[in-house]
């Protein structure tokens, strides 16, 4: 039985391995790691006797009971000291190994070669005989059945391949999508003996009861439910598939031998595929070990729990080590179970919308996300969040790649096919000597069609797979970041599907789209944003009403954040230009206003002083055709809405404005107030000639 020990903390800092021997052993990937374990180790090493209480059983190992940062720095300490041997992908030490283990390769290498082989000769004979296109479905749902049969590498590998448009046509994109861990449990008495050599405890040192069966079975380990013994608290204990490293090291050695093969021999396939191999495998391998996933969901929850709708467990690290992780118990039903999720008087429309803007923060704003968010990974709590669970592959988006993606979309909603082929350098998809006149007619080809549809009517699956067989025709390199965020989009666009037929993740999107487009201070994102209000030197006022609207829909937007960004681009050294664009829209809409405001005059005059005053002109005193007329009210009655819509937002007060009239003072203001005054008398000037001689005007004038 387990008892409480003021012991100092020497006895349980170092247990079997010192720790300053930590930083010794260890085979780090980068210095970010090394540094990261020595300052555990010193707060561990620095923290009084008296500050931590211990839990000491008959095995002389003790675990201490988290209170409080500290505690739980020192708890993460210990768990990475337990993992110090957790075992790194390394493609020199794989060959090393398996270049002397010829019977076991040779073995490993028929099983493999016996799925595949059959498999490859279907494919060939239906090329020589015309039928691939006609089966490229059933050769798909056949190739996830065989890697399903091969094992938890090959499972892994099909869920890769079902994020690479560039490598995959999309019916094996489709299927591969589905592709579940559908693999045997294996001994419980095997887990449990894990967990207590792991750990160096006894399970009855740590539960007061744990589930007799796996609660759910993946392709690297399962899951039991459990209850701790010293807080009572509910835990999920994920333990790790006995010898699973020797397995994946061993199908990894052979499927980079083949990749060498693919890159000398296949022409078709133009990405580096043993490049590809290898980074698949490091992150296959990163998820062997259970600290790094604790870790990652450490950092998940920073950064994303913060909403009220999202729910990150969180990581026991004393129970904790490179095969055994320790989380929170989060009950919730699969986002894929519609009904059980309606039973319990939720929406999942409302979830997917959460699951989406996530989704959004995690690709564009901080750039860390879940790289494997499956239905299964995605939970409906019964207080309505979202939980994600399963934080073994993760990924990040470069910093610049985060404002190209917004700038991409810009391009695409102008239909700028030609900046659309040229941010593909900047998201690292072509190598800078590619050229990319030949993409824009395809992509011109398929975009002028799917754009047909509004925002709201766009399917993103259709508009994936269309990329998709572009991707797939030139010299594309789709970087895993952005592969794996486009599968997320569709994971949950497919949720959200089957429980309405007419929703579009493109639709739930735009508006963290114009949010950013319209608060974001990057200045990227600043020339995006002229970009897409300004053509051929005239303002775009139904642009930045839609803007608006879209952008107030999402719940961060901020009419104060709205107005800085802008007003910093038309004021800056470089803004020259804009500045006369600007100059030239305020005239317009000057005179809109005052040209409506005298027709509304005149219209709301009785009909005798009309006829008297102005001989019965439709438009009064103004001699100007009733299509100019209807378009200087309807430019009117924009600007008004726009600043309706900057009104309606909460944070919005007119003492926002101040900073704009302190700005009148600067040098760069008095020259454009200046230029606005001058255009506006000239117009009129040129409308009081038009009235006294009764000639229509001239657009120059």
């Amino acid at each position: 039985m387990a008892t409480v020990s003021s012991q100092p903390c020497s006895s349980w800092t170092r247990g079997s391995i010192p720790i300053s021997r930590i930083t010794q052993r260890r085979r780090f990937r980068n210095r970010t790691d090394l540094k990261r374990l020595k300052i555990l180790a010193a707060v561990v090493e620095a923290t009084p006797s008296s500050a931590v209480p211990l839990v000491r059983n008959g095995t002389n190992r003790v675990l201490a009971l988290p209170l409080n940062r500290a505690d739980d720095l020192q708890a993460e300490a210990r768990a990475m000291t337990r993992a110090i041997n957790a075992t790194l992908y390394s493609p020199e030490l794989l060959a090393e190994k398996y270049g002397s283990q010829r019977i076991k390769v040779v073995q490993r290498a028929f099983e493999i070669v016996s799925a595949l082989g059959s498999f490859g000769l279907k494919l060939f004979l239906e090329q020589k005989n015309g039928t691939l296109d006609k089966n490229k479905k059933a050769r798909a749902t056949e190739l996830k059945t065989i890697f399903t049969q091969l094992g938890p590498t090959f499972v892994k590998l099909g869920q890769g391949l079902s994020t690479r448009p560039d490598i995959c046509p999309p019916e094996y994109l489709e299927e591969l999508s589905e592709l579940q861990d559908g693999l045997p449990t294996f001994p419980d008495e095997e887990a449990f003996a894990c967990i207590e050599r792991e750990l160096g405890v006894s399970l009855d040192s740590i539960f007061s009861s744990i589930s007799s069966k796996p609660i759910a079975a993946a392709s690297l380990g399962q899951v039991y439910k459990a209850r701790l013994k010293n807080s009572g608290k509910l835990v999920a204990i994920k333990v790790q598939r006995p010898n699973i490293e020797e397995a994946i090291g061993l199908d990894f050695y052979l499927i980079r031998n083949l990749g060498f093969f693919i890159n000398k021999y296949v022409d078709i396939i133009t990405t580096d595929v043993v490049a590809l191999i290898d980074e698949f495998a490091r992150r296959v391998f990163q998820e062997l070990n259970y600290v790094q996933e604790g870790q990652n969901a450490r950092r998940f929850k920073k950064l994303y729990a913060d909403r009220r709708d999202i729910c990150v467990p969180d990581i026991f690290w004393d129970y904790t080590s490179a095969k055994v992780l320790a989380m929170d118990w989060v009950e919730g039903v699969k986002l894929s179970e519609q009904e059980a999720i309606e039973r319990q008087g939720l929406k999942v429309l409302d979830l997917v919308n959460t699951g989406i803007q996530c989704s959004l923060r995690q690709l564009l704003e901080y750039g860390y996300f879940h790289a494997d968010p499956h239905p299964g990974n995605l939970l409906a709590t019964p207080d309505g969040r979202l939980a994600f669970l399963d934080f073994g592959m993760m990924s990040e988006t470069p910093e610049e790649a985060r404002s190209a993606i917004i700038g991409h979309v810009v391009h695409l909603v102008n239909r700028d096919y030609e900046a659309m082929a040229r941010d593909y350098y900047a998201l690292d998809f072509l190598s800078p000597d590619v050229d990319v006149s030949p993409i824009v007619p395809a992509l011109r080809d398929f975009f002028d069609d799917a754009l047909n549809y509004t925002v709201s009517e766009l399917n993103f699956k259709t508009l994936v797979d269309g990329l998709g067989n572009v991707l797939y025709q030139f010299p594309f390199n789709v970087p895993a970041y952005y592969a794996l965020i486009l599968r997320s989009l569709t994971v949950l666009e497919g949720l959200a599907l089957n429980a309405d037929p007419n929703f579009k993740v493109l639709a739930a999107s735009y508006p963290y789209f114009a949010k950013r487009l319209l608060t974001d201070p990057n200045p990227y994102l600043r020339d995006a944003l002229i970009e897409l209000l300004f053509k051929d030197g005239k303002f775009r006022w139904g642009r930045l009403e839609d803007l608006l609207i879209q952008g107030s829909m999402d719940s961060d937007f901020s009419a104060k954040e709205a107005l800085q960004p802008v007003l910093k681009v038309i004021l800056s050294p470089d803004g020259e230009v804009l500045r006369t664009l600007v100059i030239k829209e305020a005239v317009r809409v000057s005179e809109a206003f005052t040209l409506s405001s005298i027709s509304d005059t005149y219209k709301s005059a009785p009909d005798f002083m009309r006829t008297l005053v102005f001989n019965g002109n439709a438009n009064g005193p103004l001699v100007m055709s009733e299509s100019e007329m209807q378009s200087m009210i309807e430019l009117r009655n924009q600007v008004r809405r726009i600043w309706g819509l900057l009104q309606s937002s909460n944070d919005f007060d007119p003492a926002l404005l101040l900073p704009i009239f302190q700005l009148l003072q600067q040098p760069e203001v008095r020259r454009l107030g200046g230029g606005v005054m001058d255009g506006i008398t000239q117009r009129f000037v040129a409308r009081f000639l038009q009235q006294v001689l009764r000639v229509p005007v001239t657009a120059s004038a």
